[in-house]
C-alpha cells in the first residue's frame, strides 16, 4: 500500500504563520503535524512508501523535511499561488501519474492533528476488503455545509456523498481520510473527465459511489 499525504494547499486562513512555510511542518509539541500522521500510519506495519504532493512553493520545505526520513518521496505540482492550485483530486491523479502508482492508496489531509488512530482504520479497510472512508456524527447542521457529507444504507455501503451541501442529506460528517482499492485508484482520471470536482477530496468518492 502507498500513503499520499495531500500538502499542496496554501493554508491561507492562517496568514501571516502559513505565508511562506506549510501548515503540515508546523510544530504541535516536539514533531511537525506530518511526523505525527506518519510515526502513526507507520505503526500499522501496511504501507511501504509515503507520498507527499506538495505546491512548488512549498516543496523545498517539504523536501528537506523528507530527507530525514527514509521512504518519502516528495512530488512537486507546479503550482505556486492559491489561485493556480489544481485541487485535490488533480493533485491526486498528478501524484499517480507522476510515481506511476499502481498498488492500493491512502489518501490523507496533511495538516491534522488526530486524537485517534489511523493505524485502526488501515486494519479496518483491510478486513472490508473494499474502498473505505471515515465518518462520524455531526450534530451541528452549520459545521455540515462545510464539510462532505455522505449517506449510507444499513451495510454501511456509501449510496451517496456530497461536498459542502446546501442542504445536507445526513448528519454523516466524511473527514479527508480515504482508502483506495488499487482498481478504484486506477479510476481517478476517469472520474476528473466525467467532470467530477477537484477542489475537495471527497468529491472523487462522491463521483465513485455513482
Amino acid at each position: 500500500m502507498k500513503c499520499l499525504i495531500l500538502a499542496a494547499g496554501y493554508a491561507t486562513r492562517l496568514y501571516p504563520l502559513t505565508e511562506n512555510f506549510p501548515k503540515p511542518l508546523l510544530k504541535v509539541g516536539d514533531k511537525a503535524i506530518l511526523d505525527w500522521l506518519v510515526d502513526d500510519i507507520a505503526s500499522a506495519g501496511a504501507v511501504d512508501r509515503f507520498v507527499v504532493i506538495s505546491n512548488h512553493k512549498f516543496a523545498g520545505h517539504f523536501r528537506d523535511w523528507a530527507a530525514m526520513r527514509p521512504g518519502i518521496a516528495v512530488v512537486d505540482d507546479g503550482t505556486s499561488t492559491n489561485e493556480t492550485r489544481l485541487g485535490a483530486v488533480r493533485d491526486i491523479q498528478f501524484a499517480i501519474e507522476s510515481l506511476g502508482i499502481d498498488d492500493d492508496l491512502l489518501v490523507i489531509a496533511g495538516d491534522n492533528i488526530l486524537d485517534f488512530s489511523l493505524a485502526e482504520f488501515i486494519r479496518y479497510a483491510s478486513t472490508k476488503r473494499a474502498s473505505c472512508i471515515m465518518r462520524y456524527y455531526e450534530a451541528d447542521e452549520n459545521r455540515l455545509h462545510k464539510c462532505g457529507v455522505v449517506e449510507v444504507d444499513d451495510t454501511d455501503r456509501i449510496v451517496g456523498m456530497e461536498e459542502k451541501p446546501a442542504e445536507p442529506k445526513s448528519h454523516w460528517c466524511c473527514p479527508p481520510f480515504y482508502f483506495y482499492r488499487r482498481e478504484d485508484a486506477a479510476r481517478v482520471a476517469e472520474g476528473i473527465a466525467a467532470g467530477c470536482g477537484v477542489d475537495a477530496p471527497g468529491s472523487y468518492v462522491a463521483w465513485l459511489s455513482t
